[in-house]
C-alpha cells in the first residue's frame, strides 16, 4: 500500500491532533496516532482515553488500510522536511517507510485493531455556536481552572446553557472567572457540564475566530465538537460544580475605575519584587489614587503610584498579583471597574462597558 501527499497537507492535521498525545503513556499504543485510509481520504485520530481528536486530509492513494504510527516521530519527521516536500508512505506489514527526496525513514507500527476509540452514548442535547464565541468563552475563563485539585470538579471548566445564553465558568477556590454570550440556542435547552482542563486547553488551541458554526453534541458522559472536518470528543467530569453565583459579590460599596493598560503595567513592574511563592501585593486606595507595594524575603521593595477614579474611603487590601494580571490580560476595554467592600472581602472586576465577563478574586493577608 502506497500513499502520496505533501508536507503542507500532512503536517497541519498531524500537529492539530498531536497535542492530545501525552508524552508519558500507560499503554504504548497511546503514543501512536491512528491512520484510516479510505480511497483518497486519510483520517487521522489521536486519543489519551479522556480526549479524542479526529481530522482528515486528502492524499493520493487507492484502497483501504488502517495503521498506527508513533505520533512524535512522525510529526518531527514531517516538520524537518523542506516546505515543498512530497511525502510517500510505503506500508509493508508492520513497517512503514517514508520517502521524501533523498530522505528515507522506517517506522514500526502497532495493530490498528488495538487502538482505543471513544464512542459516546447517543446525544441527548445538540446545539450550534460560532467558533469565535466558543473561543472567546474559553479565553476569558480558562486561566482560573484548578490544576490537580483534590476537588476534581474544579479541574475543568463549567459550560452552562440557560435561557438562550451560553456561559463558561472556572474557579480554583481562590478566584473565579465567568463569561457569557447571547446565542441562537433554543431556550428549552438547560444544562451544565464540566469539561476537563486538558480538553478545554486543546479546544481553545483548535478553535479560530471565524464565524463558522460548531456543532456541539452532549451525551451522558461525553461532549463532542464538530468543527469543519475535525471532530473533538472529550469525557465529562462527573461531579457538581459549586454554586458560582453565591461567590460573586453583590453588596460592594466602593467602585474603582482604572485604565487597564496603566494598571497592568504597574502591576507587572511591582510584581518583580513580590514574594515568588505567595505573589502578594498591597493595594492602598485613597481619593483618586492607588499605591502598589511589594516586598520579598530578601528585604527588597517595589512601589508604584497611579491615578484612578475613586472617591471612597481609604482602603488597604492585599491580592495575588498574578491573578490580577491574568484578568487584565483577557479584558479588552480601555478601562476596568473594581468593586470592593473592605479588606476582608473579595474584589469583583468587570470591564467598564459590559458585564459579560466577571472576575472575583479573594483577598490575601500580607
Amino acid at each position: 500500500m502506497k500513499i502520496t501527499t505533501t508536507k503542507a497537507s500532512l503536517l497541519e492535521p498531524l500537529q492539530q491532533v498531536g497535542g492530545v498525545v501525552e508524552r508519558r503513556q500507560t499503554l504504548p499504543i497511546l503514543a501512536n496516532i491512528l491512520l484510516n485510509l479510505r480511497g483518497e481520504s486519510l483520517v487521522i485520530t489521536a486519543t489519551d482515553l479522556e480526549v479524542e481528536m479526529k481530522t482528515s486530509t486528502q492524499v493520493e492513494a487507492t484502497g483501504e488500510t488502517d495503521i498506527t504510527l508513533p505520533a512524535r516521530k512522525l510529526i518531527d519527521i514531517c516538520r524537518a522536511l523542506p516546505d515543498d516536500a512530497v511525502i510517500k508512505l510505503n506500508i509493508e506489514g508492520d513497517r512503514v517507510t517514508i520517502f521524501s527526496g533523498p530522505s528515507r525513514f522506517t517506522l514500526g507500527t502497532l495493530p490498528a485493531k488495538d487502538y482505543p476509540v471513544i464512542e459516546p452514548a447517543i446525544s441527548s442535547n445538540s446545539f450550534s455556536v460560532t467558533e469565535k464565541t466558543l473561543k472567546s468563552l474559553i479565553e476569558k475563563t480558562h486561566f482560573a481552572m484548578a490544576q490537580q485539585d483534590v476537588r476534581y470538579y474544579l479541574n475543568g471548566m463549567l459550560l452552562e446553557i440557560k435561557e438562550g445564553k451560553i456561559r463558561s465558568v472556572a474557579t480554583d477556590g481562590h478566584r473565579l472567572a465567568t463569561s457569557e454570550s447571547d446565542s441562537q440556542i433554543d431556550n428549552s435547552i438547560e444544562l451544565q457540564v464540566i469539561i476537563p482542563r486538558k480538553a478545554v486547553l486543546e479546544l481553545g488551541r483548535l478553535l479560530s475566530v471565524s464565524a463558522e458554526e460548531v456543532l456541539v453534541d452532549i451525551s451522558t458522559n461525553h461532549i463532542r465538537f464538530s468543527i469543519g472536518s475535525t471532530v473533538f470528543t472529550s469525557k465529562l467530569i462527573d461531579g457538581k460544580f459549586p454554586d458560582y453565583k453565591r461567590v460573586i459579590p453583590s453588596n460592594s460599596d466602593k467602585t474603582v475605575l482604572a485604565n487597564r493598560e496603566v494598571l497592568r503595567n504597574a502591576l507587572q513592574r511591582t510584581s518583580i519584587l513580590s514574594n515568588e511563592k505567595y505573589r502578594g501585593i498591597c493595594f492602598q486606595f485613597s481619593k483618586n489614587s492607588l499605591e502598589l507595594l511589594a516586598h520579598n524575603p530578601e528585604q527588597e521593595e517595589a512601589k508604584e503610584a497611579l491615578p484612578i477614579d475613586y472617591l471612597g474611603e481609604d482602603l488597604v487590601i492585599g491580592f495575588n498579583v498574578g491573578y490580577l494580571i491574568e484578568v487584565l490580560n483577557v479584558l479588552e476595554t480601555e478601562n476596568v471597574r473594581l468593586m470592593l467592600s473592605d479588606s476582608n472581602s473579595s474584589c469583583l472586576i468587570e470591564d467598564d462597558e459590559t458585564s459579560d465577563s466577571r472576575y472575583v478574586i479573594m483577598p490575601m493577608r500580607l
